[in-house]
């Protein structure tokens, strides 16, 4: 089943390149997003390595207005979002009450939790009129089950996205709209450098990939309308959060 437009934020590395990559298979376009304009043209390269179609929309998820109209110009160019998939997202190092600072806690949110609210404010009307719409809520084992390592502001934002996807499911049901919390582990992606002990290489080669993660997206995605799939939780078999 074709996905759509697809529109990626966070599409510049990590998972949501993997997404991107990924649901190329079936999607009509993916619409990749983020700040950083060469990340995201080697985005839309591999998409097109892959036999898909891509194209590269900068935003930045920390600004509304920019997002909304982000929404806009995709629909006037290519058609209305039918799947969002949100895997903006950010650490800090100094992430413990002993080191960090309210700006730094409310910094990791609003890229985290209130971008994503930014996000599907821009796409829900759209989706309401045609009936039909997907939401993909990038979050992480850490906004399943508590993990002390990530700090407060990581965990506060990923763990708040469960509720904000039920929020969708309660209200847009309707108009046949759900939303998946999303929730892998350890996935070998950059953001793991701003922990305090960065992960070796041998840490990192048991974890998950962006490949893995971007596959269980288009699964989700490619499921027919009538199925929501309300919270994944998924992790590499090594799981370190049972240490």
């Amino acid at each position: 089943m074709t996905v759509g437009i697809a529109w990626v934020l966070g599409g510049g590395s990590g998972i949501g390149r993997g997404a991107a990559v990924s649901l190329a298979v079936s999607a009509e376009l993916v619409v990749v997003s983020g700040r950083r304009v060469d990340e995201l043209q080697r985005t839309v390269d591999a998409v097109h390595a892959a036999g898909g179609r891509a194209v590269a929309l900068p935003v930045d998820v920390a600004d509304e207005a920019a997002v909304a109209q982000a929404a806009e110009v995709i629909g006037a160019d290519h058609g209305p979002v039918r799947t969002l998939v949100y895997s903006a997202g950010t650490n800090v190092r100094n992430r413990f009450w002993d080191d960090t600072s309210p700006l730094d806690f409310a910094r990791v949110v609003d890229i985290n939790l209130t971008g994503a609210v930014r996000a599907i404010h821009a796409v829900l009307p759209a989706m309401r009129r045609g009936g039909d719409g997907l939401v993909v809520l990038v979050s992480s084992w850490a906004g399943w089950r508590f993990a002390p390592g990530v700090g407060a502001g990581y965990s506060t934002s990923k763990t708040a996205m469960g509720a904000l996807a039920e929020t969708v499911n309660a209200q847009e049901r309707l108009h046949g709209i759900r939303a998946t919390h999303f929730c892998p582990g350890e996935v070998a992606t950059e953001i793991l450098d701003t922990r305090p002990n960065p992960p070796s290489a041998d840490e990192r080669a048991r974890m998950l990939t962006a490949d893995d993660v971007g596959d269980a997206i288009r699964w989700i995605a490619e499921l027919p309308p009538r199925i929501c799939v309300n919270e994944i939780v998924f992790t590499p078999t090594s799981n370190t959060s049972y240490a």
